[in-house]
């Protein structure tokens, strides 16, 4: 797995945003009790009445007893308008940070020191792929995105000169601009970046190819393409290390991915089908995710939006469930372009030099002058060279194609879920939604469940998105994308269920290519495993079928698969290896564990600790830092190796370590010489939950030690790991950072309400009683009730009044 050092944790834009209000704390000398009553003042009004000038008639907004807001309009204008208010009143600093970032607009905000963050995503073109896709939207989804941006603006408008004001703003020193509905749509974009990129895998092969010879590149491979030999030359040919020159600190974190399984009727309690999702982000405060329930004539949805975005992405209406994870496709291709000696706006293409797009990408800087900056389109996208130099000068430049830069209607899609009654209706929504690629899971009253992996993926002239190709030749390149009805699709199958994890969707028997890495199976394969173990009654002998209870305790399962399959053959090794019993009470405890990733055992911390040891002996050292960070699959092509030694081959680099019996007793020793440097010399003292500790860490966190305290939930030790059903992947020093971002558990026999988790909590406002309720509940797997018939348990009922 990716490690990451504790003081680089999250995106470099986050870091900087830090740096700057550590500037401003040290400069103003900012009093704790001011600070305390201006944050106070600015909580959101969530009992009495509101006037909201944009509606046409009044809202009801009724928080329940998680924070979670019902609203019912008497029109989906109003809907609409009521959420972009609602969003704005709990999350609107969060809304206005990731629509800059995305935009490539902190710099205006925060100075110069965040110019390189916004060259990143102006090159990376995520505003422009959003104005590209609005133009071609239908009517109706504009006018929808033109309603909730109305009613994000009547709050803007509300607080923006007053103390209402949330305290992020008056820490950063400037007041929100006015929101549009191409910023709703740019958010949209970066989950498609956040969630479906692989340039940089291909970057990192092709280093390996410059920098390895063919035996060593050839493991480093999931898949080496050697059926694409002018594709391997051109790369063997290049002048530059072009992963060493690629600025990791903004690419999207190796762990993205979720959980997803539905059951049918056959297999339930209730003989209706059961549905559950756990998309795995990054863990931050305030969530990714913000739950909502939304009624009107027409509809009534609840789940969870991404905030900035109007409608349900993720959820459940009164017919239908739907859940999503990542299917990882190879959607990102580089091409090395060979630009004209005399005119660096032209490229070569089949012979004749071809003229490039240029955009010009003025960023404003606060305090500082605007810096001129300029993005140059290929045919096949953006040159993103100039944003690779580091010390380096390239000496090729490449340019990037990547789905989500074409025109897409996401948005549609989620609105068509949202009204959808049945998996026809679903599926036809679904062909609006092409980037990021994900797999979804359904489900139906009428008892159907579903599968598709839907989205965008490319057909290519040669090779399979592993390596760069050649930019000036029509040989290469997309011809078109897996035919919609020719993507994976399962409807009621024979087994009675249906189950993803990131894992290999497809065989060999599947015609296309979608990806070369796939994530390690264990979660997957221990989701199937509990789908079909038999339980009895322990009384009566009875066999039990599945219920929303099981489904719950499935999401929250530690079983480790991983240590299941490789933890016998390394303990034979490093018992052989330990002549003398140095190390019996810690073999001992190795042997009696059962294989679950527990918080209170410590089994779990040797186990990861020494799978860890044995990735970085592997490849920490043979390469440059930055090379290591970027490269893809590591915990896969470990495990590939170690299977391959234990089968009598263990290839170059175990052989290189000495061998396989050195290479695990070494890291073993290492292991346990560092746990108990941590935690002492009591072996029976040592617990995984030690180490590993949930965090939910606000992005103005690290600016001081007060703010730290003030803003960050509290930490907590908790199981799982990055290979259990309960994700908890930790950044390389036990900050778990990473995981499931909202739980959900749906019966269909019952769609009048659905169980979630949102950890940390709803709200980002600090002093709110949600801003972090929900940490405890993320750790020990407490699920809230959320319904959609009209009762709100422990409501607080805010009416917006028309005028």
């Amino acid at each position: 797995m990716a490690q990451q050092a504790k003081k680089s944790k999250g995106r470099k834009f986050i870091n900087i945003v830090i740096w700057a209000v550590g500037i401003l704390i040290i400069v103003g000398g900012a009093a704790v009790a001011g600070l305390h009553l201006y944050v106070a003042n600015s909580k959101p009004v969530i009992e009495g009445e509101l006037a909201v000038s944009i509606l046409d008639n009044d809202v009801e907004v009724t928080r329940d007893g998680v924070g979670v807001p019902h609203i019912v309009a008497k029109s989906d204008a109003d809907l609409y308008r009521a959420q972009g208010y609602v969003q704005a009143q709990d999350r609107l600093f969060q809304m206005d940070l990731a629509r800059r970032q995305a935009s490539g607009t902190l710099a205006e905000v925060v100075g110069e020191s965040a110019v390189n963050t916004d060259k990143f995503f102006r090159t990376f073109s995520l505003r422009h792929a959003a104005e590209l896709s609005w133009d071609d939207y239908d009517a109706q989804s504009k006018q929808i995105l033109e309603w909730y941006a109305e009613g994000v603006n009547a709050f803007i408008d509300e607080v923006k000169d007053t103390s209402k004001l949330s305290y992020e703003f008056k820490l950063l020193g400037y007041t929100p601009e006015a929101w549009t509905p191409i910023d709703s749509l740019t958010i949209g974009k970066y989950m498609a970046y956040d969630l479906g990129g692989n340039w940089n895998q291909q970057a990192f092969r092709s280093w390996a190819m410059q920098n390895y010879t063919k035996e060593q590149a050839e493991e480093l491979f999931v898949e080496y393409p050697e059926n694409a030999q002018s594709i391997i030359e051109a790369n063997l040919n290049l002048e530059t290390d072009i992963a060493s020159a690629i600025p990791t600190d903004y690419l999207p974190s190796e762990h993205n991915g979720s959980n997803n399984w539905v059951v049918s009727g056959e297999l339930t309690k209730s003989g209706k089908p059961l549905l559950a999702d756990d998309p795995h982000l990054g863990l931050s405060t305030p969530s990714v995710w913000y739950q909502m329930h939304l009624e009107s004539p027409d509809q009534n949805v609840s789940g969870v939006i991404f905030a900035g975005i109007p409608g349900i992405i993720l959820g459940h209406n009164e017919q239908i469930a739907w859940g999503v994870t990542n299917v990882n496709p190879d959607v990102q291709d580089l091409y090395i372009e060979k630009p004209n000696p005399q005119n660096p706006y032209e490229f070569e293409y089949d012979g004749e030099w071809e003229e490039a797009t240029v955009r010009q990408e003025p960023i404003k800087v606060k305090d500082g002058e605007t810096v001129d900056f300029e993005v140059v389109e290929t045919r096949h996208g953006p040159i993103i060279s100039n944003i690779m130099l580091k010390d380096t000068q390239m000496k090729e430049q490449f340019s990037m194609q990547w789905t989500a830069l074409q025109s897409t209607q996401e948005l549609k899609a989620v609105l068509g879920f949202n009204k959808a009654t049945n998996w026809e209706e679903f599926e036809v929504a679904l062909e609006d939604f092409k980037a990021p690629a994900q797999n979804f899971v359904f489900a139906s009253t009428d008892g159907t469940i579903a599968y598709k992996a839907n989205g965008l993926v490319p057909i290519r002239k040669q090779g399979t998105g592993s390596l760069p190709v050649p930019g000036n030749s029509s040989e290469y390149g997309w011809e078109s994308y897996i035919p919609f009805d020719e993507l994976p699709t399962v409807i009621n199958p024979e087994e009675g269920y249906i189950a993803t994890a990131n894992n290999q969707v497809v065989g060999d028997e599947y015609p296309y290519h979608i990806s070369n890495l796939w994530a390690q199976p264990y979660r997957y394969e221990r989701i199937v495993e509990m789908i079909k173990t038999p339980m009895y009654d322990e009384e009566t002998g009875e066999l039990l079928k599945l219920s929303v209870a099981e489904m719950k305790g499935m999401q929250m399962d530690k079983k480790n698969l991983h240590a299941a399959e490789f933890l016998p053959g390394l303990l034979e090794t490093i018992k052989a290896q330990d002549k003398e019993d140095k190390y019996k009470s810690v073999i001992t405890l190795l042997e009696e564990w059962e294989y679950y990733d527990d918080k209170d055992q410590g089994a779990p911390l040797v186990y990861h600790f020494l799978i860890e040891n044995m990735e970085k002996a592997l490849f920490q050292d043979a390469m440059p830092e930055d090379v290591y960070k970027l490269m893809p699959g590591k915990s896969q092509i470990t495990d590939q190796m170690l299977r391959d030694a234990y089968a009598g081959n263990p290839g170059v680099w175990i052989t290189e370590e000495g061998g396989l019996d050195k290479f695990v007793y070494t890291a073993f020793e290492d292991a346990v010489t560092k746990i108990k440097g941590k935690f002492g010399t009591s072996v029976s003292k040592w617990k995984w939950g030690s180490y590993n500790q949930l965090t939910f860490d606000h992005p103005l966190a690290s600016a001081s030690d007060f703010l730290a305290d003030y803003v960050n939930p509290e930490k907590l030790p908790v199981g799982g790991s990055s290979v259990t059903v309960q994700a908890a992947s930790e950044d390389g020093s036990g900050n778990v950072n990473h995981g499931a971002s909202w739980r959900f558990v749906a019966d269909l026999d019952d769609l009048s309400s659905a169980y979630h988790i949102v950890g940390p909590g709803q709200s980002g406002h600090v002093k709110s009683k949600w801003y972090d309720n929900q940490t405890s509940n993320w750790v020990y797997g407490r699920y809230h009730k959320t319904k959609i018939n009209g009762e709100v348990d422990h409501g607080y009922e805010l009416i917006l009044k028309a005028e």
